[in-house]
């Protein structure tokens, strides 16, 4: 019986760790209502047409995202508005998308709007900035298939992007490009740890992400950007929150050996660092998106334990992986170590530099409502 429960509680780990969408928390406060009145949206051409003051005094920005209504996105659409700034987003499905998307309030608050990709010239004509963040999730079985949509999902809308710009007028043009990129561009590594200096890799990820950076290059732009993006830590979405309710039923643990690094961010300084990289100037070519203090994923785990209260005493077995996942199991069994050597040149402030730190600001704030 004791074999029974430990081979379904693996079980439960290998389907989180293949999930292609967040887990959705149901511990989480309730969050009041938001009634369709109170969604700021317009046509594209009303949000380039309006001109409010930002809350800084500055005139606004307008900024389209693709993958908008994603984990990043929509926090970076959230931030953005807040601070006065117009945004519009790219979506297969504009009424769907608004459901996705916490638009901000108050009177200086920026408009927010959707756009459908034949719409989509139109969104980007006279825009300061795009943020492209679209693409398939890469944690599910690797078939051929899969393997060729993770490629094309992000390779296809960057091309969009890059030949939508040049088309457009030079005058019309977006001044800064955006782009993210993975940390799957330097392969994988137990010893080696790798900047924005290190060369690619060799396997499959590296092959996507240098592609997908190519397309992005190809767009006319005053100032492009690659950010390669770690792994995002938020409650409300994500690696993190498909780990939680494992651990809360006592079934968490470490996938394979637990010896793969674990190059992470915090969601808040992620969007700060997109933010830094369309205002400033000096940002330009690649930044690693990661915090400073990547950690093996045994410690991870560890942490994030100790952090619920729970045991960490099931690991996942690397075959296991490989029997549910296949070839894309390397997603959670092999690692880089990652650091923000850019950013930290430029002097790049992470709200977050330790795992810990992250951990309790994403979880202890969901039992103690006197945290700021």
């Amino acid at each position: 019986r004791s074999e029974r429960r430990i081979m379904a509680a693996i079980n439960i780990n290998i389907n989180a760790l293949s999930l292609n969408t967040p887990y959705k928390k149901q511990c989480s406060r309730p969050r009041p209502r938001r009634s369709s009145s109170s969604v700021r949206s317009s046509s594209s051409r009303s949000v380039r047409s309006q001109v409010v003051v930002a809350s800084n005094g500055n005139t606004p920005k307008k900024v389209v995202i693709t993958g908008g209504t994603g984990l990043v996105g929509s926090a970076l659409a959230n931030t953005l508005t807040s601070r006065g700034d117009n945004v519009v987003i790219l979506t297969r499905d504009r009424f769907k998308a608004r459901g996705s998307v916490k638009p901000a309030r108050g009177k200086d608050a920026g408009a927010l709007a959707f756009v459908e990709t034949q719409d989509f010239a139109d969104a980007v004509r006279g825009a300061y900035a795009i943020v492209n963040l679209a693409g398939e999730p890469i944690s599910t079985r690797w078939t051929d298939e899969i393997k060729r949509e993770i490629k094309s999902s992000r390779i296809r809308i960057t091309e969009l992007v890059a030949t939508t710009i040049n088309e457009l007028p030079e005058e019309d043009r977006p001044k800064v490009l955006v782009s993210a990129s993975a940390l799957g561009y330097y392969g994988t590594s137990m010893s080696a740890t790798f900047d924005e200096q290190s060369p690619g890799g060799t396997d499959y990820l590296a092959e996507v992400c240098r592609d997908w950076e190519a397309a992005a290059s190809a767009a006319e732009v005053e100032r492009r950007v690659i950010v390669r993006i770690g792994i995002v830590l938020s409650n409300e979405g994500g690696a993190l929150a498909k780990m939680v309710p494992l651990f809360q039923m006592f079934a968490g643990g470490p996938p394979g050996e637990g010896s793969q690094w674990f190059s992470w961010i915090h969601r808040d300084d992620l969007v700060n660092m997109l933010i830094t990289a369309i205002d400033d100037s000096r940002y330009e070519g690649v930044v690693n998106g990661v915090a400073p203090s990547p950690v093996r994923m045994s410690e991870f785990c560890s942490r994030l334990g100790q952090t619920l209260g729970r045991p960490n005493w099931l690991p996942v077995p690397g075959f296991a992986l490989n029997a549910v996942l296949g070839e894309g199991a390397s997603v959670v069994l092999d690692g880089q170590r990652v650091v923000p050597s850019r950013a930290q040149e430029l002097g790049f402030q992470f709200r977050t530099t330790s795992v810990q730190q992250c951990l309790e600001v994403e979880l202890v704030k969901e039992v103690s409502s006197s945290f700021i």
